[in-house]
């Protein structure tokens, strides 16, 4: 299959979305009794479960922070979550970096200073992988953290963009990743703007760049509509639960 499949003849990509299209989301916030925060996440075939616990005691002591609390961020693949059935452990180098990259998206979002001497503990788990890891990862970790209760300036959200043949594609799917294809992941706080994560994968020409991020922050903005209904669809949930009419 040559680049110029990934984009058919009436502007539509394989999937049948268009060039600016996201994918389908779902998502679905306090899907795990025992967890302090947790969520699930499909965008398109991706799909993604995070779980929050604290803010706790930190268990080892090397991990303590005198004046804020600090962030570990764990990432795993199912074995089932791809076609090859390879086993990743959590200490597999590309998990290690992602999980990397999520923990440096929050640690300017959290209000940290509140929970000195803590330890934050954001486990996800990729169930299904389709493209797109890092941006469901950041997407999934803010529902779960608000469902923890935890404070944060903003909700945090990701979406990634690439260009293909001098179209810009939204939201890309593994098929069009795997032509390493130049793709820019922004993680946007999307009130205020703020960037809290620009990760550029591939080369992209300069007088490129500014379009790619501008359709990338678009999304963002975009998937924070998705992610503020599923909150206050919950919340109108647990209200009606603890005020059933009688």
């Amino acid at each position: 299959m040559s680049r110029q499949e990934l984009i058919g003849p009436q502007g539509l990509r394989q999937d049948g979305r268009r060039a600016n299209e996201l994918r389908k989301i779902k998502c679905k916030p306090s899907v795990l009794s025992q967890a302090d925060g947790s969520s699930y996440i499909e965008q398109g075939n991706t799909k993604c479960l995070a779980a929050v616990y604290g803010p706790r005691e930190a268990r080892q002591k090397g991990q303590v922070i005198h004046n804020k609390a600090s962030i570990n961020v764990e990432l795993s693949l199912a074995p089932f979550s791809m076609s090859e059935r390879k086993k990743r452990t959590k200490y597999d180098k590309r998990l290690l970096e992602i999980a990397s990259a999520v923990k440096q998206t929050f640690e300017p979002v959290i209000m940290t200073s509140l929970f000195a001497r803590s330890q934050i503990d954001i486990y996800l788990q990729i169930l299904q992988f389709d493209g797109g890891i890092i941006q469901i990862c950041i997407n999934a970790a803010t529902l779960a953290l608000i469902d923890a209760g935890i404070p944060m300036l903003e909700y945090v959200c990701a979406c990634s963009a690439g260009i293909i043949e001098n179209t810009i594609l939204l939201d890309l799917n593994n098929t069009e990743e795997s032509f390493d294809t130049p793709e820019l992941t922004v993680a946007l706080l999307p009130k205020s703007e703020k960037v809290t994560l620009l990760q550029l994968d591939s080369r992209l020409q300069v007088n490129e760049f500014e379009n790619v991020m501008r359709t990338a922050a678009k999304g963002c903005k975009e998937i924070y509509e998705v992610l503020e209904d599923a909150t206050r669809d919950h919340i109108k949930d647990l209200l009606n639960r603890s005020n059933p009419i009688n």
